[in-house]
């Protein structure tokens, strides 16, 4: 599994940023109120990535040689990819977030604070868990064997260094 590229999480942003600006501005031609995350969201983020963290750790402990059992690579790739993804939803939810601020922050009239608040707690959020994944991914790598380094290099009875 290759890791999160920062490539990646900047397009799930900057659609999210789409998406969020353009919905409010939908919303608000249909003569409807903006967009407005419930307050749920931001701390449902927060767990999430909580949660990823907890799962990964036991993962680093295994492969870095401190825990009784051996690590099941199965459960790793697992959480490695379940890491991988809170990281794209963190990046595409904190965008779609950004977007609706940048919505309400180009108007005429600039709303106030306590109305923004969770839109901002999302952003927040979602950078958080983008963190969260990143750092839960860092710790799911398997460290490579030796023998994994160059593959089929040695034969035993084929040494070419004496000659």
């Amino acid at each position: 599994m290759r890791r999160t590229h920062p490539a990646l999480l900047l397009v799930a942003a900057v659609i999210g940023a789409a998406v969020g600006f353009l919905l409010d501005n939908v919303l608000t031609s249909m003569g409807r109120p903006t967009f407005t995350p419930a307050v749920s969201l931001p701390i449902l983020l927060l767990l999430l990535g909580a949660v990823v963290l907890v799962l990964a750790v036991p993962i680093s402990r295994a492969t870095r040689g401190r825990a009784t059992a051996p690590v099941n690579p199965f459960r790793a790739l697992r959480i490695a990819i379940l890491a991988k993804a809170s990281s794209i939803v963190g990046a595409g939810v904190g965008g779609i977030a950004l977007g609706l601020l940048g919505f309400l922050l180009t108007r005429e009239v600039v709303p106030s604070i306590g109305s923004m608040g969770t839109v901002l707690a999302t952003v927040v959020c979602g950078a958080l868990l983008v963190v969260a994944g990143l750092v839960a991914e860092q710790l799911c790598t398997i460290r490579k064997d030796d023998d994994d380094e160059h593959p089929g290099d040695s034969s035993p009875g084929l040494d070419t260094s004496g000659h």
